[in-house]
């Protein structure tokens, strides 16, 4: 999958900076991004070739709900290869999550914890091929210590824009006697896979397609995972709905904190209601049922 990767510079008032850094991302959104990076200056967009739309970015800026904030853009190309290239090289310390899971590069020695026995720990290793699904971002440790608070013995699981599949993964690690994935990128779909395979689960599936591929999977569901952008949640909570058995749950992350009442009322049409939140640096994490 081809990628842009958009340079926005941002022109404000230093105290403004972080908050305008946050709206504009809340913003692009809207015009098909789907992960952001700070600079010094404002954020590197990213988002696939084929739904970048200058014209349409530059709309999306032009109501900016701060005054005298001044905001440019540039565009370039970024290779499948390129993006891969950075994250296998630099790689990502281990990240232990409520004391009970360490998440750490597979390409390094096994770490150990300096105050908790390996016994009392699940290891989870992943060759990180990609930015996001390594534990590293927010959304994603926020889903994963979710996930530690739900009894998944026996439990089928539904993993939407698996990346590396680490959320299956920890699915299958926690107990749960399937995981099924999906992701649009034929690369994250192959990663996903190998990690499954590194990690020496069963029962783990990975599919290439977005919300659609749902239509061709059978049964239903007792956990659903969402760790996506809130526009392609917003579009696709129905169908996460369909598939999931009386009385499931589903975790969803992938947005901030001011998207939440949003969320909630898409989620309330499909009988679904809070049962926990979790926020971490703005990034917000909900548990519905």
């Amino acid at each position: 999958m081809k990628y842009v990767a958009v340079q926005f510079h941002i022109k404000c008032e230093a105290e403004l900076l972080q908050s305008s850094r946050d709206l504009l991302a809340d913003a692009l959104c809207e015009c098909g991004f789907e992960s952001f990076e700070e600079t010094e200056d404002g954020v590197v967009g990213y988002v696939q070739k084929g739904n970048y739309n200058a014209h349409a970015t530059q709309e999306c800026l032009n109501d900016f709900p701060i005054d005298d904030v001044v905001i440019t853009f540039e565009a370039y190309d970024i290779a499948d290869t390129d993006w891969n290239e950075t994250w296998e090289n630099d790689g990502f310390d281990p990240i232990l999550i409520e004391n009970r899971m360490i998440i750490f590069d597979a390409k390094r020695p096994i770490p150990s914890s300096p105050t908790l026995h390996p016994s009392s720990l699940i290891y989870i290793g992943i060759e990180a091929r990609m930015a996001f699904g390594t534990g590293t971002h927010e959304t994603t440790r926020m889903v994963v210590s979710a996930l530690l608070d739900i009894p998944l013995k026996g439990l089928r699981v539904l993993d939407c824009g698996c990346g590396t599949g680490i959320l299956g993964i920890s699915a299958l690690k926690l107990g749960a006697s399937e995981a099924v994935g999906y992701d649009i990128d034929e690369w994250s779909v192959e990663n996903a896979k190998h990690n499954a395979q590194l990690n020496k689960v069963k029962g783990m599936t990975v599919l290439h397609g977005d919300s659609s591929v749902l239509s061709h999977v059978s049964g239903v569901f007792d956990v659903v995972l969402a760790n996506i952008n809130r526009n392609i949640l917003l579009s696709d909570l129905h169908y996460f709905k369909d598939v999931m058995k009386t009385g499931a749950t589903i975790i969803l992350s992938g947005f901030y904190e001011e998207d939440i009442p949003l969320l909630l009322a898409e989620a309330e049409k499909f009988g679904l209601h809070e049962k926990g939140r979790k926020i971490e640096s703005n990034w917000a994490c909900l548990t519905l049922a």
